[in-house]
C-alpha cells in the first residue's frame, strides 16, 4: 500500500494506427492496442493500488485512411479520344522560339489557346524596337533649361547642313545654268559662304563641350579630379581648331569623329560621377544631331564634288601669300641687281671718258 498523496498509476491503452491497404477504396482497420501508463498526483485520495481496467472495457481507437493512387486521377475519357484523333501538321505555326517556354510571361487562363507565333512575333518586335528607341532618346530626366538651350545651339549646324543639301540639290538639278530656286553661280557661291559658317561652328560647340568639364571641376562635382578632368577640356579645342584651316570635307570628317571622341569622354565621365546622371544621355541626343548633320553634308557635297570649284582654303591662303612673298622678294633683288648693273656701268663709262681725256 502506498502512503496517502502518493502517485496513483493510470493506464490507458492507445491503438496504434493501422497500416494503410492499398488500392483506392476507404479501409478501416482496428490496430492493436499499446499500453502506455501515466502518473497523476492526486492528494486527497487514499493510496491503493491502481485498478487495471478489463481488456473488453478498452476502446481501440479507429483511424480512417483515405488513398488515392495515380489511376483515379487519368481522364479514361480524353484519353479514348486523344487515342483516336487524328494529328494535323501546322508547320507555319513553327518558329525559332515556339518551342521555348518563356521564364516570364503572361499570367492568365492556362486553357487558352494562344494565337499564332507568324503574327504575334513581328508586332512584339516592332513594338519593342519602338520602346527602344524611346528609351534611347528620353531626356525627362533632363533640366528643361538645358534640354531647350542645348537643342538651339544644335540648330545653326543643322541649318548649315540642310542648307548645303539645298544648294547641292539646285546644283546637281541645275539646267542651262540654272536650278529650280536659284542659279547654279548663286547656289555656288553660297556653297562656299557655308563651309566656313559650319566647321567654324562646329569647333566653337566643340571648345564648349570641353569647356564644361572645367566647370564642374571648380564647382567640385564628384569631387576634384584635378587634370585628368582638366585634359578633357584642353584636348577639345586643341583638336576642334586646327580643322578651320583644313579643306573643308577633311575638316568634316575629323570634327564627327572629335565629336564621337568627346561623346565616349563624356560617357566614362557620366559613369565614374563626374557629371549629373543624365550627361549621357543628353549627350547622346546632341551628338546624334550633329552627327547626323555633318554626314548630310558630306553626302550633298559628295554629289557635287565634280561640278563645283573649291574654294581656297586658309592653308591655300597661306600659300598664296608665300608664294607672292617670294615673288615680290624676286623682283626686288631682281631690281636690286639692275641698280647695282647701272651704277657699274656709269662707273666703267665714266672711267672710260678720263681715260679719253688724258
Amino acid at each position: 500500500m502506498l502512503r496517502t498523496g502518493a502517485s496513483r498509476l493510470v493506464i490507458r491503452a492507445i491503438a496504434a494506427p493501422a497500416s494503410r491497404a492499398p488500392g483506392p477504396s476507404i479501409h478501416r482497420a482496428e490496430a492493436p492496442l499499446k499500453w502506455t501508463a501515466q502518473f497523476t498526483q492526486f492528494s486527497s485520495v487514499p493510496s491503493r493500488r491502481p485498478r487495471i481496467p478489463a481488456l473488453s472495457q478498452l476502446k481501440p481507437l479507429k483511424t480512417t485512411i483515405v488513398q488515392r493512387s495515380m489511376a483515379d486521377k487519368i481522364d479514361r475519357e480524353a484519353e479514348s479520344r486523344y487515342q483516336h484523333q487524328k494529328i494535323e501538321p501546322h508547320p507555319e505555326r513553327v518558329t525559332t522560339t515556339s518551342t521555348i517556354t518563356p521564364m516570364v510571361g503572361q499570367v492568365g487562363d492556362q486553357n487558352q489557346q494562344p494565337e499564332p507565333e507568324h503574327d504575334a512575333i513581328p508586332v512584339s518586335g516592332m513594338r519593342h524596337d519602338l520602346n527602344t528607341i524611346k528609351e534611347t532618346f528620353d531626356m525627362s530626366s533632363v533640366p528643361r533649361q538645358a534640354y531647350y538651350l542645348g537643342l538651339a545651339g544644335v540648330l545653326p549646324y543643322l541649318g548649315t547642313s540642310l542648307s548645303t543639301v539645298a544648294c547641292a540639290y539646285e546644283i546637281n538639278h541645275a539646267d542651262a545654268g540654272y536650278g529650280y530656286f536659284l542659279s547654279a553661280h548663286t547656289a555656288e557661291t553660297l556653297l562656299h559662304l557655308l563651309e566656313p559658317l559650319q566647321i567654324g561652328y562646329g569647333a566653337v560647340i566643340l571648345s564648349f563641350l570641353g569647356a564644361i568639364h572645367w566647370g564642374l571641376e571648380w564647382a567640385g562635382y564628384g569631387g576634384y579630379q584635378g587634370y585628368r578632368r582638366y585634359a578633357i577640356g584642353v584636348v577639345a579645342p586643341a583638336i576642334a581648331w586646327p580643322t578651320v584651316l583644313m579643306p573643308v570635307e577633311y575638316a568634316l570628317i575629323s570634327q564627327f569623329c572629335a565629336f564621337i571622341l568627346l561623346y565616349y569622354a563624356d560617357t566614362r565621365a557620366t559613369y565614374r560621377g563626374w557629371t549629373p546622371p543624365w550627361y549621357a544621355i543628353y549627350r547622346f541626343v546632341l551628338t546624334f544631331i550633329v552627327g547626323a548633320s555633318i554626314v548630310v553634308s558630306l553626302v550633298g557635297r559628295g554629289e557635287i564634288a565634280d561640278r563645283i570649284g573649291r574654294l581656297p582654303g586658309a592653308v591655300d591662303r597661306m600659300k598664296t601669300l608665300g608664294e607672292d612673298a617670294q615673288q615680290k622678294l624676286a623682283e626686288e633683288e631682281k631690281a636690286i641687281r639692275a641698280q647695282d648693273t647701272a651704277k657699274a656701268e656709269a662707273a666703267e663709262s665714266g672711267r672710260d671718258k678720263e681715260r679719253e681725256t688724258a
